[in-house]
């Protein structure tokens, strides 16, 4: 009877064991992810009606050029995220990631009296701090993973504008000014890829699309700074 009772523990356990590697396997790896992509702003028919940027285009340009051209604000984006297995196809992640560009503008109907031009620098920097979802269909242990998902990023960002100035109010007097604001926001995030995965490492491609808001101060020329864009990432990853 005891030695009945001690094979089925013996057995029972075995069998435990077994399942849990299983599932483990099932499951697949956790991963350390590293990013290097693009970041482009949202264009100006897909930014907020009270952008701060659609108001300065109304009266500022981009130096050497007859408009506010949006690409300058275009620029490297890079980050870190940790992926984790949440079912047999969903995998969750926390990364963040940063990007700062400036734009160099003028006036594009003032100019200083001595004849040149009146100019200033608006700079944008972003710093996401996104929490996902992944979805995989294929198996994770397949070395060719593609994926879409989603989550809630928190955008924390600064946005200023230094340089020269016109104050339409003071009989268009021409200053010296330093405006900045800043934030934290949330918003959703969209996100799909390819991901090449090895037993120690991975390699891949994703399309990040963020979407947020700020609040600006009465000093500028609208009340809001559209934090829209996409993000184009090159991703390489520890597996463990």
């Amino acid at each position: 009877m005891l030695k009945n009772g001690l094979m089925k523990g013996v057995l029972a356990a075995a069998l435990l064991m077994c399942a849990t590697v299983a599932s483990a396997q099932d499951l697949g790896k956790q991963t350390v992810n590293f990013t290097l992509g693009y970041f482009t702003p949202l264009g100006f028919d897909s930014r907020d009606i009270d952008d701060v940027l659609i108001a300065n285009s109304t009266f500022l340009q981009t130096r050497g050029r007859s408009f506010l051209d949006l690409d300058e604000f275009n620029g490297a984006s890079v980050g870190g995220e940790w992926l984790f297995p949440l079912a047999r196809h969903i995998e969750g992640g926390i990364g963040v990631s940063y990007t700062s560009q400036t734009s160099h503008t003028v006036y594009a109907d003032f100019v200083d009296p001595d004849g040149t031009e009146i100019d200033q620098d608006l700079k944008l920097r972003l710093t996401p701090i996104a929490f996902t979802v992944r979805l995989i269909p294929v198996s994770p242990r397949s070395p060719f993973q593609p994926y879409v998902g989603g989550g809630i990023g928190l955008i924390s960002w600064k946005y200023t504008e230094v340089g020269e100035f016109v104050d339409f109010n003071a009989g268009r007097e021409i200053f010296n000014g330093n405006f900045e604001d800043s934030g934290t926001n949330v918003g959703p995030v969209f996100l799909g890829g390819i991901r090449f995965a090895g037993e120690a490492f991975s390699t891949g491609f994703e399309i990040r699309y963020q979407h947020a808001k700020g609040d600006l101060g009465s000093d500028f020329a609208a009340p809001k700074i559209d934090l829209g864009g996409w993000t184009y990432n090159f991703t390489a990853g520890v597996r463990f």
